[in-house]
């Protein structure tokens, strides 16, 4: 078995409602000043089964993840490392560096969508942007492989909602809003309407707007040598910095006494189905508690909700090898985790992972 390095560390935030409602930060709400300043709950304290919880842990170092951060409201409940997660050359292409503690700074995959939802949400805030904007109003007419008039139809919206109606080639397969599509190289598009919007640079615009006012020190975009160029850069980041992206969003867009997007209709939407097509996708976020959901790698659909050991308000950022970070409001829970694929005789990382976390939450 490897070897674990558990660790604690901080975090308070607040707690929404059970629904994904914008406004809500209750006013014990704690922010981390630093890394090294971040507090721990015990789990007995709060109710949680301590052995229980150890349990999912276990279960993740099995599944070889990385690294695991459990925040409760915000402080650190649980928190683990693991030092050699599947060796493969695809995991070590996604390892960018290690912070000042050791930890793996990693690319996150498509995890990083959900950070440019946010980015377009403070674009749209800040008035360079309509998210029903067409896109050719800031890429010109071309960038797709569809006539002219079908490429004038797609917005901004349709690139986050993942139903723009063309293909991963960019040829048109069909008018917007009729077919959901998980389509990577269609969602690039959107950091290029950023950039085009602002006239920032990806780079500048994160860590004005994000990363630097989080103190997210060890998150950037990072190049992808061995990626084709439409995908050629990723977002990276620790657990602990993604768990610092999750309080904001949990947090209804504060960070502290500052407002990081103060947008609340925004991020209400953005938590909340998009279209009807795959109601379990919200803005560049992945919903629990649909009716049915269809997933990234195929538009196969699975009756009932994303994880169905979960609770039904858990919204995620999920990228490849398992890059996950689960906002659970009705728990006042934020789960990160890194790693390698976490999928083990035909059982996702998502599906063990959370039945055993469930077992160890209170007793209503």
């Amino acid at each position: 078995m490897r070897n674990s390095i558990a660790a604690a560390a901080l975090l308070s935030i607040l707690c929404l409602s059970t629904q994904w409602t914008a406004a809500q930060a209750s006013e014990a709400l704690y922010f981390p000043a630093s890394d090294d300043s971040w507090e721990a709950v015990d789990p007995a304290s709060v109710g949680w089964d301590q052995d229980k919880l150890n349990q999912a842990l276990d279960v993740a170092g099995a599944r070889d993840s990385s690294g695991v951060v459990i925040l409760y409201k915000g402080r650190i409940m649980a928190e683990r490392y693991w030092e050699s997660p599947n060796n493969s050359s695809r995991y070590r292409n996604m390892v960018m560096g290690r912070d000042s503690k050791g930890r793996a700074i990693e690319d996150v995959a498509s995890a990083q969508k959900s950070v440019v939802a946010v980015l377009t949400g403070m674009a749209q805030e800040r008035g360079y942007l309509q998210i029903d904007d067409s896109v050719s109003t800031y890429l010109g007419a071309g960038w797709s492989k569809a006539s002219l008039e079908q490429e004038s139809a797609i917005s901004i919206r349709h690139l986050m909602s993942m139903n723009s109606g063309l293909g991963v080639d960019f040829s048109f397969e069909a008018a917007p809003n009729q077919k959901w599509l998980y389509n990577t190289p269609v969602y690039h598009v959107l950091m290029r309407v950023l950039v085009a919007a602002t006239g920032m640079d990806r780079h500048s615009l994160t860590r004005e707007w994000i990363t630097q006012p989080l103190g997210m020190e060890n998150s950037s975009w990072t190049d992808r040598p061995w990626a084709s160029s439409d995908i050629a850069v990723g977002f990276s980041t620790t657990t602990r910095e993604l768990a610092r992206f999750g309080i904001m969003i949990q947090s209804g867009g504060r960070w502290g006494d500052s407002v990081i997007i103060e947008d609340k209709d925004f991020l209400t939407d953005m938590l909340r189905p998009s279209q009807s097509l795959n109601p379990a996708y919200g803005y560049l976020w992945w919903l629990n508690g649909q009716d049915f959901s269809l997933s990234a790698a195929a538009a196969n659909r699975k009756n009932g909700a994303l994880i169905a050991s979960a609770p039904n308000d858990l919204a995620a950022m999920q990228g490849a090898l398992d890059r996950k970070l689960y906002l659970v409001p009705s728990l006042d829970l934020i789960v990160t985790r890194l790693g390698a694929s976490g999928r083990a005789n035909g059982v996702s990382f998502n599906d063990s992972f959370w039945q055993a976390l469930i077992q160890a939450v209170p007793d209503p």
